[in-house]
């Protein structure tokens, strides 16, 4: 059974940091990509990053919305991947799910199998 499990949330001030973790068990890590969305109050899921596989040397892909402030990562040895958020803003609210891909565009959360349970970010004003 694939089980994704996202850490780190949290409440963090407009400018401040947060890292999310999420560690993917009962797959073959590096096997697919990993996408990570979030859902603010009121609103649709969206993109936010995704890594693709190995064999794509990595890439990453982002909205443009956080271009430039988050990075995504991953670790194939610990099953994880990160999400490393800086310069925070209060529009950056959101439950943050990680999921993986299965195929097609990264863009869509159709084209992805699993997914973890979220986690909050909220930053304040």
């Amino acid at each position: 059974q694939v089980r994704l499990v996202e850490t780190g949330g949290g409440l963090v001030q407009t400018g401040g940091s947060l890292r999310l973790s999420c560690a993917v068990s009962g797959r073959s890590f590096s096997n697919f990509a990993v996408g990570w969305f979030r859902q603010a109050p009121g609103k649709e899921r969206e993109f936010v990053t995704a890594i693709a596989i190995k064999w794509s040397s990595g890439t990453t892909y982002y909205t443009d919305s956080v271009k430039g402030r988050f990075t995504v990562s991953r670790d194939n040895a610990k099953s994880t991947v990160y999400l490393q958020m800086n310069s925070l803003k209060p529009e950056d609210t959101a439950i943050y799910y990680c999921a993986t891909h299965r195929d097609g565009s990264y863009y869509y959360s159709v084209n992805y199998d699993y997914w973890g349970q979220g986690i909050q970010v909220t930053v304040s004003s």
